[in-house]
This record gives structure tokens, sequence and C-alpha cells, in this order.
């Protein structure tokens, strides 16, 4: 069964143990409800949480462990043989995987059938013409033992499917009959639903520290894999990037750090002037009116795609700075550039800047522009003087939220800066960023068990060292500086 439809009969079976429980409810106190100990809605939201609650949590759990399991299965099953020679079990794998998705879209419409799918066997015309029918082409010759691991595969999903689905419904119902059951006049269904809510809360606030702990431990397993195949030394100190699939890779980590750095440098040069100068102006002289068309207007800026500020930056202001600065100037002659780059990543970042600055600058108390009014101070004294320094470590949070966004983009790179991966001063020249490297690493059919590959997860790790590093770093500045105002 479909888990969308699976997850809508688990509601209804919770909207129904919600409607059975206020009626059992008053039926155990002959329709006086102030006999009870708590009011009838939250007996039917006691049987609703624990006939929903339970059934999804088992649902997660085996939609996360089912293809895992399957695939050791089928892995264990396919024969050497199978795999082709420099090839990978992970390649396999994967047309394992997509045989199966094409065997069930020929099943859906109806151009295959169950009989027919048995007598079936590993005929490369036949095969290759069905599912090139639903879309699914193969690169590799399909070998009989990948294509009955294929039909192994999809027999193991629809099982593990229906027998997920019995799970479920059973648990559900089994939930719901034991929660109806235990309904008394004296049970404290107020006291257990809010505990039982509090928990999920609880649960959910978890989930953020689990999902970052994963993506860190991830990050370190698979790096550590890297630094097993490629010298750590090689990689943070080597000037050069130039990734080889077939060896001899030098897989430098110096020039995309520089890159990433420069770009984000010259996107915060614009950004962070120009959105402070905004917030200023919208929070401390702007008028109503002004403001209330002003700071929308400027909000619009962070909802535009960044694959369109990517084709502003080649379109637009590349071929403009190649043609009226780079080429008159004889700084270069292409219009991938840092300052391409760098210049639309700012005009980007001006709302993140300029929309928290002024939330932080109208938080300040409006006491302190009233003392410093009445000690003769100008509006321009009291706003350098007084409220920046108030406001700094907020806006110092926006800053870095700026620069985290700048270090993390990767379509503007793309598009405005190019991807030649070198240490230059000159702003006019084409470079590339970590972020970049990354998607250009993991692009198309990878196994993760070479070098050029693993080098990904190097870089994400890394990257991710050093923003936090600059948060810490910044963190430490702010509360030092705060200190001279409290």
């Amino acid at each position: 069964m479909n888990v969308g439809i699976l997850s809508l009969i688990v509601l209804g079976l919770a909207a129904l143990g919600y409607v059975l429980a206020r009626r059992r409810a008053l039926a155990v106190v002959q329709g006086d409800a102030r006999l009870l100990h708590s009011r009838t809605g939250y007996y039917g939201q006691l049987v609703f949480l624990l006939t929903a609650v339970p059934a999804f949590l088992v649902m997660a759990i085996w939609l996360f462990l089912q293809p895992i399991l399957i695939e050791q299965r089928v892995a264990e099953n396919i024969p050497g043989t199978a795999i082709p020679e420099g090839g990978d079990l992970t390649l396999v794998m994967s047309d394992v995987r997509r045989i199966a998705g094409g065997i069930d879209a020929m099943m859906a419409d109806g151009s295959l059938g169950e009989a027919q799918l048995k007598d079936m066997h590993a005929d490369q015309t036949d095969i290759r013409a069905r599912l090139a029918g639903v879309g699914i082409a193969l690169g590799a010759e399909v070998s009989p033992a990948v294509f009955e691991a294929a039909k192994s595969y999809r027999k193991m999903q629809k099982t593990g499917a229906l027998a997920m689905t019995v799970v479920v419904l059973g648990l559900a119902l089994g939930m719901m009959g034991l929660a109806l059951s235990r309904i008394s006049a004296t049970l404290r269904a107020r006291n257990l639903a809010e505990s039982f809510v509090l928990s999920l809360l609880i649960g959910a606030s978890l989930v953020a520290i689990a999902t970052t702990a994963g993506i860190v431990l991830s990050l370190l397993f698979e790096t550590w894999h890297f630094f097993q195949l490629y010298p750590a030394r090689d990689f943070f100190f080597s000037l050069t990037w130039n990734p080889q699939f077939r060896g001899g890779s030098d897989l430098g980590f110096a020039p995309l750090i520089w890159g990433t750095l420069y770009v984000s440098l010259v996107a915060l040069i614009v950004a962070v002037p120009i959105g402070l100068m905004i917030a200023i102006y919208l929070a401390e002289y702007a008028g109503k009116r002004v403001r209330s068309l002003a700071k929308p207007a400027i909000e619009v800026l962070a909802g535009i795609p960044t694959i369109v500020y990517g084709l502003f930056a080649l379109i637009t202001v590349g071929p403009f700075i190649r043609d009226w600065i780079a080429q008159p100037t004889g700084l270069g002659d292409s219009s991938s550039s840092v300052l391409t780059a760098g210049l639309v990543m700012g005009i980007m970042l001006i709302p993140f800047v300029s929309s928290l600055s002024d939330d932080i600058i109208n938080a300040v108390p409006q006491a302190l522009r009233d003392g410093s009014y009445g000690l003769g101070a100008t509006q321009s004294e009291t706003i350098k003087q007084v409220i920046l320094p108030a406001a700094l470590p907020g806006v110092v949070g926006a800053i870095l939220l700026a620069a985290s966004r700048a270090i993390g983009e990767t379509m503007i790179v793309v598009m405005g800066a190019g991807a030649a991966a070198k240490m230059s001063l000159n702003p006019l020249e084409a470079m590339t960023t970590v972020t970049v490297k990354i998607v250009s690493q993991l692009t198309g059919d990878t196994e993760f068990a070479s070098p050029e590959t693993l080098v990904a997860f190097a870089l994400g790790l890394t990257l991710f060292v050093f923003t936090l590093g600059l948060n810490v770093l910044a963190l430490y500045i702010v509360r030092k500086y705060r200190e001279q105002y409290e």
C-alpha cells in the first residue's frame, strides 16, 4: 500500500478513536461529565495520540531500515562474475534499482504482467526495449544474475511494503483498543495527554540535535576514509587542485578556500555597508509610509532564486565588467570573475543584513535615545555613539548570517565566477569555491571508493569546521564588547 494512503488510514483511525473515546468517557458516567476527572476532549486526545504516534513512529523506522536491509540481502546474492571488470558493486546495485523501477513502471501501465515477468529472462534486446519504453536507460550489459537480482529486489520491496501495512495498521488498531479499554472516570486523561504532548515536543527538539550529529558523524566517517587513501598533508598544504579520476590527482584545498573567502569578502563589502545604511535609514529616519513600502520591496530580493541571480551575473553583470573594466585595464578578458560573483552575491545578501539589523535597531530601548537627546546629542551622534553600540551584537549576528550564506552559495559562483581553482589577488580573474567543487566531484554516477569522490566529504567537513570557528570567534568578540555597555 502507498505510504500516503496508509498515513491517511492511520489518521482516520486516530480520528475515529477520538470520537469513540469521548463517547465511552460519557458512557462510563451515564452522561454526567462532572464525574469525570478530565474533560471529554482530553480522553479523545489521549486515544488519538496513542493510535497515531506509535504507528507513525514504526512506519518511519520501517521506511528507514527496509531499503538498507533489502540492498544488503540482494547484494549478498549477486555473484562476483556479475560485476564488470573495473566496476563496483555500487554501480551494479544502481542498475538493479533502475531495472526494478522500470519493471514497476511497466506493471503500472499494463505493458507487463506478473506471468510475463516470471518468463522474462536477461535477453538484452527485449529488456532494453521494454525499459526504454518507460524512460529507463542502461549503460552496461544486463547479466542474468543482475536481472534476477532486480526481480528479487522488487519482490522484497513488495513483501516489505505489505508487511509494513499489516504491522502499522495492526499496531494502530491495537493501541486504539487498548486505550479505549482503559477509559474510566478516574483516569487522569488530561495529565497523560499533556505528558504525551510534552514528550513529543522534547523528541521534536532532539531531532535538530540528532540531525546535526548525524551530519557531522557522516562527514567524519567519510573524511577518515578519504585520508586513508590520500595524504592529509597534501590536502591541506598543496596549492594545486587537479582531480583526475584515473589516478595521479592533486587535491589541494588551498585554492578552493581562497576562492571561497575572496568571493565572500567581495560580497560582504557590497552587502554590509549598504544593508546597514538601509537599516539605519528605515529605523531612524524614514516615516511610516516610506518604511511600509521600502522594507517589503527590499526583502523581495531575498525571495529571488539564486539561479536567477546566476543568470543575471552571467548575462548582464559579467559582460559589463569585462567590457568596461577588465579589458580596458588589461586585467582580464573573461566575463567570469570574482568581482562578478561578489557583486551579484552582495546584492542577494543585502536583505539579510538590512532586515535583521533593522529589527535589532528598533529593539534598542527608546530610553537610550531620549537620554542621549537630553544630553544635547544630535540624531546622528545618537546613532553612532548610542544605538549602534547597543545593537552591535545583533548587527554582528546579521553579518555572520550573511557571511554563512555567502560561503555556502553555489549557483551564483558557478555562473559568475567560473570553475578555475587558482590563487590570485586579481578580482577580475575567474576562480571557484569549495561548494562548487563539492558539487562537481559528486556529479554523475559516482562510487564512494576513490579519493576524487571522497574528497567532497573532506571539503565539506573542513568548510564546516572553518565556519564554526568563525562563528565562535565572532561570539567571543561580541560578548567581550557587550560587557562595556552592561
